[in-house]
């Protein structure tokens, strides 16, 4: 029952997410990209958005570090780094690459599948590939190295 309990939370919370991102307009890439390019016709209405977001993480990260359990009872698993490295940047280099480039980000593509957006259908396949190209080099490079000579 507790499994069902989850599912249904689970579901519940992503469905106003997305609807979340539709009414912002998150799951438009001319918006978004109206948006990011602040020297031509900028679009600053996303920045209440993220405003409002980041209000909202503020106030919840607030509360939760205060638990130990999240609202279902399960463990609550906060982030315990804070270290930004190499990796981290060049990561969020290519993440504002892509987001500038393409109109999306992860969330708004997964809604904007749903409305039938075949570029978001292009983006999300994309975004699934290089997921999987970094976890193989990943595993490729992080890998034990045998001994050469045994």
């Amino acid at each position: 029952m507790k499994k069902h309990i989850d599912t249904l939370s689970s579901f519940l919370v992503g469905l106003i997410f997305g609807i979340g991102l539709i009414l912002a307009g998150m799951t438009n890439p001319a918006k978004v990209i109206g948006f990011l390019d602040i020297t031509g016709t900028w679009d600053p209405s996303l920045a209440f958005v993220m405003g409002g977001a980041i209000l909202v993480a503020i106030v919840a990260f607030r509360f939760a570090k205060k638990r130990t359990t999240n609202f279902l009872g399960g463990a609550m698993r906060m982030p315990t780094s804070d270290m930004i490295n190499k990796r981290l940047v060049i990561g969020s280099l290519l993440f504002g690459a892509g987001w500038g480039m393409a109109g999306f980000c992860p969330g708004p593509a997964i809604t904007s599948i749903g409305t039938g957006n075949p570029k978001a259908v292009i983006f999300v396949i994309a975004m699934i590939a290089g997921m999987a190209i970094f976890e193989l080099a990943d595993r490729f490079l992080h890998q034990p190295r045998k001994a050469a000579t045994q």
